[in-house]
């Protein structure tokens, strides 16, 4: 905890960092890799902290036999796995990989981490000030140390197939994370890809509706794995209090709030932030040809702070339902998708499959129907997606709070580091135990 206050007298550093090597804008770099990571890291302590006093280091057992008892003095600890690896990734550096630190450290694990070579500087700060708290306590330092590489010398297969390596967190794409999660003797936590789903069957004031999906699409460029990706959308429209919704003018109200969205000086530019990869630009260009209308094409300005920076604003794209090939996979990226379903039950199907098949993280739905929220609830939940209901405020399906939302549950293919989970910090440690006889 006191490297935690450390960390938090850099966290203006550690946003900048993060600004510069992600390409987020600065209050998202702030409240991402500074305060929400450290909150996450609490929690690993806290949940730690309850699971390794969950039972009493010794106890006398006593078992009577008649005329005399055995009695036996028993004790109890709590042994940590191995080495830790954690593995970062190139949009949240921190995010997710200060959570997996402490868990381990928490429980005993000396920890390596192996940032991504693109964003290196934002955890490297983090190590430091778990390094300066290690020297201050008479501890190697090393427990907790940085294994940087290059793009063209990468070292994290040879880390994570090291035998000695015990427990592995990683956050990335779905294929390299599926490598790791096959290798043998290895406890592996992971965040991986997803395809997210909004699904839009009522809604109590559309405008609102559209305003926060509008934010949630644009907020990073949709660079975060609760991004909204897939929105389905009865042919028939949806009902409101003013009356039926047509498909066509939900696809107008959101084009229309995201344009106004990007088109604010004021925010867009600091909203949307910058493209990490180029390859998710190039995604961008490739999607455009797969929809059966495009909706709203994705384009570039100039960011008035960085006049260089690397932009593309949201591209909105109709597809049928029955295309599954094109939506049954995560576009990464400001990639949106309205999908024509034939009504509210086959778009809540569909939601469902792909979160089975494919991952999900998050889950978006709109109804004003008690019996179709209930409906959605248990489909969704059936496909361990949690599901966030009619926001139209300041709270979008892309934040997740810590010690109250079970982010990634562990239940379909997009990972399973769910840090509220106790199994976050139990599977770091094994628990043995020793006995006596009690002597004379």
């Amino acid at each position: 905890m006191e490297s935690l206050e450390g960390i938090r007298s850099r966290f203006y550093e550690i946003a900048y960092a993060t600004m510069h090597t992600t390409g987020q804008w600065f209050m998202m770099a702030f409240q991402a890799s500074g305060p929400h990571a450290a909150d996450r890291a609490l929690e690993a302590i806290a949940a730690g902290y309850e699971e390794l006093n969950r039972f009493p280091a010794k106890a006398l057992w006593d078992k009577p036999m008649g005329k005399y008892n055995i009695q036996l003095n028993k004790e109890w600890r709590a042994v940590p796995k191995g080495i830790s690896l954690v593995v970062g990734c190139s949009t949240f550096p921190t995010w997710n990989s200060v959570t997996g630190i402490y868990g381990s450290l928490m429980t005993g694990n000396p920890v390596i981490v192996k940032p991504h070579p693109g964003s290196i500087l934002p955890i490297a700060i983090v190590v430091a000030e778990i390094q300066k708290v290690l020297s201050a306590n008479n501890l190697d330092p090393n427990i907790c140390q940085l294994a940087p590489d290059t793009f063209d010398a990468m070292i994290t297969k040879e880390l994570a197939e090291h035998p000695e390596v015990k427990l592995i967190d990683f956050t990335g794409n779905s294929t390299f994370g599926s490598y790791l999660e096959a290798l043998p003797g290895k406890v592996v936590f992971t965040e991986k890809t997803g395809v997210n789903s909004v699904i839009l069957d009522s809604v109590a004031d559309i405008d609102k509706a559209a305003a926060n999906l509008a934010f949630s699409v644009n907020l990073y460029s949709g660079q975060m794995c609760t991004a909204p990706q897939n929105f389905y959308i009865p042919e028939a429209g949806i009902n409101s209090p003013a009356g039926n919704v047509s498909f066509d003018q939900i696809a107008e109200k959101l084009v229309g709030q995201i344009n106004s969205l990007v088109d604010n000086p004021k925010a867009g530019p600091y909203v949307l932030g910058a493209i990490q990869n180029k390859k998710t630009s190039e995604r961008i260009a490739e999607v455009e040809k797969l929809g059966d209308k495009v909706w709203l094409k994705s384009r570039t300005f100039e960011n008035p702070m960085f006049k260089n920076a690397r932009v593309a604003t949201p591209i909105v794209l109709e597809v049928d339902a029955s295309k599954k090939e094109i939506f049954s996979k995560e576009l990464f990226g400001p990639i949106i998708l309205l999908i024509k379903t034939k009504n509210t039950d086959q778009s809540i199907s569909l939601a469902k499959e792909m979160a089975l098949k494919h991952g999900a993280i998050s889950c978006g739905a709109y109804t004003t129907d008690a019996t179709v929220r209930e409906k959605i609830a248990d489909e969704m939940s059936l496909a361990a997606t949690p599901v966030s209901f009619n926001l139209t405020g300041g709270i979008y399906m892309n934040q997740n709070a810590a010690f109250s939302d079970f982010h990634v549950t562990g239940g379909n293919p997009s990972g399973n580091a769910s840090f509220t989970n106790p199994e976050y910090v139990t599977k770091r440690f094994t628990w043995v135990g020793h006995r006596e006889p009690v002597s004379a």
